[in-house]
C-alpha cells in the first residue's frame, strides 16, 4: 500500500524475460533512499545491474549510493536507461545529464565512458509509442551485448543464502534466496546453518517463477519448501 501511494519500489521484486541469447531473472530494486537496505539484498544477488536515471529529473541522492553499492556488492557491469525522457525534450539537458551518469559511474569505478546509456519512456513505451518500445529493445540488445555470461559455479557443494521464510500452512516452511553455489534437488537432504543450532531437514520441492523445478542450480532465484 505504501509502495503504491509513493509510486516507488520498497522491496525488491523479481519478473523473468528472455531474449534470443539468454534468459534473465530480473531483481527489482527500491529506488527510494528510505529503503536502501531492501536494494542491499537485492545487489548482492545480481550478475549485472540496469541503473535507472530520470532523464528530467536527473542524478538524484539515491542514485550515488546505488552505484556505490553497486561496486561494494561485487556487481560487476552496469547498463544504464534514463527514464522519462518524454518529460524532456531539450537534446542539451539530456546529454548533460548523460555526462552526469558517466562521471558518477567513472568516480566508483565503473568504465563510465564504455557504459550504455539508453534514453526511453518506460510509460510511452507501455502505451505503445513505437519510438520508445524500439528504445526499449535497444536496452536488451545492450544486456546480451555488454554483459558477459556469467560463471556459475555449479560443481560445488551447495550453498544458498537465505533471503526470506515463511510458511504454508499444512505444507511447510519456505526459504527463498539465489543458489551461489552448486545445485538441489527436490528431495535432498540438506543443512540450515548460522543464527541457531546446525539442523538438517528435506527439501520436498522448489518454485521459480511460479513455476515447479525438479531441480534448482548456481544463480536461479528459488523459493524452496522444507520438511
Amino acid at each position: 500500500p505504501e509502495e503504491r501511494e509513493r509510486g516507488i519500489t520498497i522491496k525488491t521484486s523479481h519478473v523473468e524475460y528472455e531474449t534470443s541469447k539468454r534468459h534473465y531473472a530480473h531483481v527489482d530494486c527500491p529506488g527510494h533512499a528510505d529503503y536502501i537496505k531492501n536494494m542491499i539484498t537485492g545487489a548482492a544477488q545480481m550478475d549485472a545491474a540496469i541503473l535507472v536515471v530520470s532523464g528530467a529529473d536527473s542524478v538524484m541522492p539515491q542514485t550515488r549510493e546505488h552505484i556505490l553499492l553497486a561496486r561494494q556488492v561485487g556487481v560487476p557491469k552496469i547498463v544504464v536507461f534514463l527514464n522519462k525522457c518524454d518529460l524532456c525534450p531539450d537534446e542539451e539537458i539530456l546529454e548533460l545529464v548523460e555526462m552526469e551518469v558517466r562521471e558518477l559511474l567513472s568516480k566508483y569505478d565503473f568504465p563510465g565512458d564504455d557504459t550504455p546509456i539508453i534514453r526511453g519512456s518506460a510509460l510511452k513505451a507501455l502505451e505503445g509509442d513505437k519510438h520508445y518500445i524500439a528504445q526499449v529493445n535497444e536496452l536488451i540488445n545492450a544486456l546480451d551485448s555488454y554483459i558477459e555470461d556469467p560463471v556459475r559455479e555449479v560443481d560445488k557443494p551447495f550453498l544458498m543464502p537465505v533471503e526470506d521464510v515463511f510458511t504454508i500452512t499444512g505444507r511447510g516452511t519456505v526459504v527463498t534466496g539465489r543458489v551461489e553455489r552448486g545445485q538441489v534437488k527436490a528431495g535432498d537432504e540438506i543443512e540450515i546453518i548460522g543464527l541457531k543450532d546446525t539442523r538438517k531437514t528435506i527439501v520436498t520441492a522448489i518454485e521459480m517463477f511460479k513455476k515447479d523445478l525438479d531441480f534448482a542450480q548456481a544463480g536461479d532465484n528459488v523459493g524452496a519448501l522444507l520438511r
